[in-house]
């Protein structure tokens, strides 16, 4: 690594590579830094991703690599442990310090943060085993895998009912499973009943697998309902620790009354609350598929460049403004 960047992008999954791509084909210095903890690991492959439908996460990071570092930009291993402000230079008064876990000291003159979330997975002793395999929580990202299978819905949110309606557009043998019969009221009760869904209020104290294959789930009363899959929401807590010394904070991500994680705010452009910082993916939006986040980082790449356009004009401006003798060209 160099010692200073035009950018650096905190986190190289789709939403980080795609902002490292277009501020990287604008000729702008660019440094990658990836913990390699991408969110979507425990999946077999990426949907819905145009072009790509399939494929798998890591591949997917792969090709991306190899794309971003055909115009220079470059890809460290590491974890960001601290962001601070510096004073800039010239006429730009932003600037920016990055802290590795190595120790190494960077600096640049914008970030982009696309440093994703961790999933926070509902307390059922062998869930998290399967997550992302026989346990499925999107049915953009996984139902046409387990279509026409046994899906059961693990009801844990005022969501649920809705999040069992989804998957029963995939199968009709659809069981919710409802922990708390405060969850779902009567009208969804109704909808959840009239479209063939079998609701059983009862808590999920186990889930079963055989040779890695989720095979059912257990109920407080023992009984063990046979399932081919579990579809169970989970919480997106973003990665956003390191960015204390610049007093950015995620904010609750509200949808439909019910807390679905929590995010960076970011404009359109995905610029933050601090000047100069940028935010892409899961970072801001934890619903983001892969092929939004990838999107969202194209834009703030783009945004990143423009800005940086703009003070490179008024470093232009002012050194044409010195007195002769005095140029800082």
């Amino acid at each position: 690594m160099r010692d200073h960047y035009d950018v650096i992008v905190i986190g190289g999954s789709a939403a980080g590579l795609s902002a490292a791509l277009i501020t990287g084909r604008s000729r702008r210095s660019v440094l990658v830094v990836d913990a390699g903890e991408p969110r979507n690991a425990p999946a077999e492959g990426a949907h819905n991703y145009l072009g790509r439908e399939g494929v798998a996460p890591a591949e997917l990071t792969r090709i991306g690599r190899e794309e971003v570092a055909a115009y220079g930009v470059e890809v460290a291993a590491g974890r960001v442990v601290a962001t601070s402000a510096t004073e800039g230079t010239g006429v730009d008064p932003v600037g920016f310090s990055v802290t590795l876990d190595s120790g190494a000291v960077v600096t640049s003159r914008r970030l982009v943060v696309a440093s994703g979330a961790v999933d926070v997975l509902p307390d059922v002793p062998g869930l998290a085993e399967q997550w992302g395999r026989g346990v499925v929580h999107c049915p953009f990202c996984h139902g046409w895998e387990v279509r026409d299978g046994r899906i059961g819905v693990l009801v844990t949110t005022p969501n649920g009912a809705h999040h069992a309606q989804m998957f029963r557009a995939l199968s009709d043998r659809v069981t919710a499973f409802v922990t708390d019969p405060a969850l779902v009221d009567d009208t969804a009760l109704a909808g959840l009943r009239a479209r063939g869904v079998e609701v059983v209020e009862a808590s999920v104290t186990r889930v079963h697998s055989s040779d890695g294959v989720l095979t059912g789930v257990e109920l407080d009363s023992g009984e063990v309902v046979a399932l081919d899959a579990l579809a169970a929401s989970s919480t997106a807590e973003p990665r956003v620790g390191f960015l204390e010394g610049l007093g950015l904070h995620a904010e609750d991500v509200i949808v439909n009354g019910f807390r679905f994680g929590g995010g960076l705010t970011v404009d359109a452009v995905g610029q933050t609350g601090v000047r100069g910082v940028y935010a892409a993916g899961n970072v801001t939006a934890p619903m983001a598929t892969v092929i939004a986040s990838a999107a969202a980082g194209t834009q703030a790449g783009a945004a990143v460049h423009g800005d940086l356009v703009q003070a490179d004009i008024a470093a232009a401006l002012a050194a044409d403004a010195e007195p002769a003798g005095h140029s800082t060209r």
